[in-house]
């Protein structure tokens, strides 16, 4: 099956999960999708496409009834060197607004369908997050990920990741410039072999809107040392820089 007809697929899975929320929806919800093609999959400063092109897609309902609530499924190309050649991510969770803060409490589900690996690829994370807009057109959040079984561990071994980020828009244009700053933490001695089990990853970039069509430019570093080695043997962690153009649907 290629890779297309297996986002395709999750697509219509997260179609079918959506539209049972959409009955008894109003006017406050809504449904929006996305589709991409980027020049890199990084996730936490590390390529998830051994620093190659990956197809992306996804679909989102949202509901302001009440407390905010969302769903969605999103699925990328990956390249781990293994059989399995799709990441497929569903997410749901809940935006409750105290004040000036926003909060987003919710869950994420990770899943590689057909990967062959003797570790369990697939886990889930429980996000704990944060917003606030101190000027028109600034946004600045932090979120905490935590994983009670991290991916590509034999055992109950825990991940916790930790973010803060910030994004402005200019105002009367469609630029936006935005940044973050993380550490990835597993609880395995070693995990990224000799550079330890934890590290921490950051980037910067800019984006623009345009007749329902996005467009990132972005770098990406972490302090990984060594570097990651991808399956083609280039390294996957070092600095990088990556374009991403996406269409709104």
């Amino acid at each position: 099956m290629s890779i297309m007809k297996k986002l395709l697929g999750a697509a219509a899975a997260a179609t079918a999960a959506t539209a049972a929320f959409a009955g008894t929806a109003s006017a406050e919800a809504s449904f929006s999708g996305n589709v991409a093609l980027t020049s890199d999959y990084v996730f936490r400063g590390i390529s998830q496409s051994d620093s190659d092109i990956a197809i992306q897609g996804g679909f989102d309902y949202s509901n302001d009834i009440g407390v905010p609530i969302y769903v969605g499924a999103w699925g990328s190309s990956i390249d781990f060197g293994l059989d399995g050649t799709v990441e497929v991510d569903v997410y749901a969770g809940v935006k409750p607004v105290l004040g000036p803060v926003t909060f987003d409490i919710g869950v994420i589900g990770y899943f590689y369908p057909g990967l062959d690996s003797a570790f369990d690829a697939d886990m889930v994370e429980l996000k704990v997050g944060a917003g606030v807009t101190p000027a028109e057109g600034l946004s600045v959040s932090g979120a905490l990920y935590y994983s009670p079984d991290f991916t590509f561990t034999t055992g109950d071994d825990s991940g916790l990741y930790a973010e803060v980020k910030a994004s402005y828009v200019v105002p009367g244009s469609p630029f936006t410039v935005s940044g973050a700053f993380g550490n990835q933490d597993v609880d395995v001695a070693g995990y990224y072999g000799a550079a330890g089990d934890n590290y921490t990853t950051w980037n910067i970039g800019g984006s623009v809107s345009f007749y329902g069509f996005g467009a990132d430019l972005r770098y990406f570093d972490t302090d990984l040392d060594p570097d990651l080695v991808g399956p083609s043997g280039d390294d996957v962690s070092d600095g990088r820089v990556v374009f991403t153009l996406s269409r709104a649907l």
